[in-house]
């Protein structure tokens, strides 16, 4: 059972979202509040493995949250919710910890899907929003690149394929499929890549390749 948390300033998109979670037989909705604040406070209280997020909200705001949910002892995955015309929130959001964003006019299949997929591990970009916020905010010279390309130095040839096609937002197993290897090997790539960047997951991982130019 995954268990979420969903944290927006407007109580209808609250019920929405606790009815649509609520429907799916895998997904529990242990906890909701109203700004950051109340975020932390519920997680702190409740383990919860999926935290969905809105990026602008009073008191504490989504980024700043998020930051604080990822560095609880037990930290919870976190999905920003957004909107186009917060693009650079939502870069933000990703670098604070974020495991991914979505529209809040996504598909309720997809938010669902990207509840699952990232409660177990893997990261949810909304595909027409994830290249315009990365390529109009990371940008790939300068010290910041150049900082990333001596972190890609840290890896082996064989995990710097495998960096590429994670930076692509491609799934285990089709990483597994494009480098002909097991699955099993390639989250054991994945796992030494978070270690040897020092990122916390594999969207901060997949700016990190942006930024050395290792994809474009």
């Amino acid at each position: 059972m995954i268990r979420t948390l969903i944290v927006d300033d407007d109580a209808l998109v609250r019920l929405g979202l606790a009815d649509l979670l609520g429907g799916d037989p895998g997904v529990e909705v242990v906890a909701q509040a109203a700004d950051g604040l109340q975020a932390i406070e519920q997680a702190s209280a409740f383990r919860v493995d999926v935290a969905l997020v809105d990026v602008r909200m009073p008191v504490m705001d989504g980024i700043t949250a998020t930051a604080r949910l990822r560095a609880l002892p037990e930290p919870p995955k976190v999905i920003t919710l957004t909107t186009f015309d917060l693009d650079r929130y939502v870069y933000d959001a990703l670098a604070a910890g974020a495991d991914g964003f979505l529209l809040k006019d996504t598909d309720p299949a997809e938010i669902l899907r990207a509840v699952h997929l990232v409660a177990a591990g893997s990261a949810m970009l909304h595909p027409a929003a994830a290249r315009r916020v990365i390529d109009r905010y990371h940008a790939t010279g300068g010290p910041a690149a150049t900082a990333a390309r001596a972190r890609l130095e840290r890896l082996t040839p064989r995990e710097r394929d495998v960096l590429a096609l994670l930076a692509e937002g491609r799934a285990n197993a089709d990483i597994a499929e494009r480098l002909t290897m097991r699955e099993s090997t390639v989250k054991a790539h994945v796992s030494r890549i978070l270690t040897a960047l020092a990122v916390t997951n594999r969207v901060q991982a997949a700016l990190l390749a942006r930024d050395a130019g290792l994809t474009g």
